[in-house]
């Protein structure tokens, strides 16, 4: 497992960035899945090697709009040598576009992932294990689905430094070493919880990118910010394999703020989180609270934690008039559309519409929030161009989601 820090060379229209003070230090922390994915490997860096992807640009832009100050980017390909992360700061981020200001972030958090990383078994169960990258059936055996090592992983912006030492991941932590761990059962077997061969299990890691506590450090405040991307709960069959594994990739993150001791990181280390820590959950969680597949519960076992500030989600207006034009299976939804962060396909027979996947929850402990919003400008509000009615996609199908969180003690 390769993870390094980089250091760079150098609502809707978003609240203003929020001000820095020597006592009481406010920070803007922003989820974005931005779907920078490409289906070959060396495609978003060819894409990023000149300033001219429009869809790269529209990305930037809501970035410099949004102007968050710690920033999880979901969905960026990861290369070794973070050459696509050099290419999307020096020629998309570091650029002011269309009067907006350059974002400059002078630390980042680049780490591997499990997706297109051949597990050796054969996971999707089609008879064969696929070693070859690129068909879809090496992303089906694949620890986490991608056509090549790397495909869809994550990297952390921050204009605050990183402190490197103090990183854990957990990209190789085993499924089956989680208690009581929601195995999937195949449903035409009396055994229970073996869709995978217990050889298999012997292998299978939980995350399907990565875990990662990352602390970054705000005017001399420690927050640790963990950042996951769990597998969409879809595009599975009747055992749901998909639904509980994204079930207990967020479990993960909630028993590791109780400080759960059966967690181990990559580095051998046991143990969660220590108690009275700042922390702030961020990333695609790939599960809304009331719509679509997800294992009932499976957002919920953060939303209900004690350690977790019940502040009420980020809005938009964009959202909401989203779901009311697309209508479809929107109209059947539960959730409040305002709060909608993702835009997918409407259809009622095969849709699942717009959801709330992205999230970024803080700790009761050491923060007060300021103001929240989702990055969705309405058709009549400045910068709707950046995402459009959500086909064809202009920018990304997910909205950057922000909250401005003061350091308290």
């Amino acid at each position: 497992m390769i993870a390094f820090i980089l250091l760079a060379a150098c609502g809707n229209e978003a609240a203003p960035a929020p001000e820095k003070t020597a006592a009481a230090p406010v920070a803007r922390f922003a989820a974005f899945n931005a779907y920078l994915n490409r289906p070959e490997e060396g495609g978003l860096i060819a894409d990023l090697r000149a300033p001219d992807n429009i869809q790269a640009q529209k990305v930037a832009e809501i970035i410099q709009r949004a102007a968050p100050d710690i920033l999880l980017l979901s969905e960026f390909d990861y290369d070794e040598r973070g050459e696509a992360l050099r290419l999307f700061q020096e020629n998309y981020l570091e650029r002011g576009w269309n009067g907006a200001a350059p974002a400059v972030y002078p630390y980042a958090y680049l780490a591997s992932s499990n997706t297109g990383v051949p597990s050796g078994h054969d996971l999707d169960r089609d008879g064969v294990v696929t070693v070859e990258p690129g068909a879809r059936a090496y992303g089906g055996d694949a620890f986490g689905y991608g056509a090549f090592p790397g495909q869809y992983a994550f990297v952390l912006l921050s204009k605050y430094p990183i402190d490197e030492a103090g990183v854990r991941t957990f990209q190789a932590f085993l499924w089956k070493d989680m208690p009581g761990a929601m195995l999937p059962d195949d449903p035409a077997t009396p055994e229970p919880e073996d869709w995978y061969s217990a050889e298999a299990l012997e292998d299978f890691r939980l995350s399907s990118k990565t875990h990662a506590d990352i602390p970054v450090i705000v005017d001399g405040a420690r927050v640790h910010v963990l950042a996951s991307h769990p597998t969409p709960p879809s595009f599975d069959g009747e055992e749901d394999r998909n639904g509980k594994r994204n079930h207990d990739e967020i479990r993960l993150w909630a028993d590791y703020i109780e400080g759960a001791d059966y967690i181990y990181d990559d580095a051998g280390a046991s143990g969660g989180l220590p108690a009275g820590e700042r922390f702030v959950i961020m990333g695609d969680l790939n599960a809304d609270p009331h719509d679509a597949g997800a294992v009932p519960g499976a957002v919920g076992q953060l939303l209900s934690s004690p350690l977790i500030a019940g502040a009420s989600f980020p809005k938009s207006e964009g959202g909401a008039e989203q779901a009311a034009l697309q209508g479809g299976v929107n109209e059947t939804h539960k959730g409040d559309p305002a709060e909608d962060t993702a835009d997918f396909a409407d259809d009622p027979e095969t849709g699942v519409g717009n959801l709330h996947l992205d999230y970024v929850l803080f700790s009761k402990a050491g923060f007060k929030e300021e103001a929240s919003g989702v990055f969705w400008p309405a058709s009549d509000e400045p910068h709707y161009d950046l995402v459009g009615p959500g086909y064809p996609v202009e920018s990304s199908d997910h909205r950057l989601v922000w909250r401005d969180l003061k350091i308290v003690e």
